[in-house]
């Protein structure tokens, strides 16, 4: 087999491993979300993103809080506005 299709593959397991977890570590989030470990010093460190350290210097995240801090302020799409445009005046229609 070729390197680069063992790397591939092996990127591919340790994101399905990666996905089981309910905890991960600094380097693990790194991965899973694409951020810098320069970025992700400065989010820890100034408490913008959910976090723990347990023993005071290893840095832990729960999956869930992380998921729902990297999902917050959602924008809709033009097809949702438009949709909820056309919901309010069909609600609003004899008022």
């Amino acid at each position: 087999m070729d390197n680069i299709k063992i790397e591939e593959r092996l990127d591919r397991i340790e994101r399905l491993l990666i996905s089981n977890k309910k905890v991960l570590t600094f380097d693990e989030v790194c991965d899973y979300t694409g951020l810098s470990r320069s970025y992700l010093y400065k989010l820890t460190s100034s408490g913008v993103i959910p976090h723990s350290k347990p023993n005071g210097k290893v840095i832990f995240f729960d999956k869930e809080k992380l998921n729902n801090w990297l999902l917050k302020n959602a924008r809709k799409s033009a097809d949702e506005i438009k949709e909820d445009a056309l919901n309010f005046v069909i609600e609003n229609k004899n008022a």
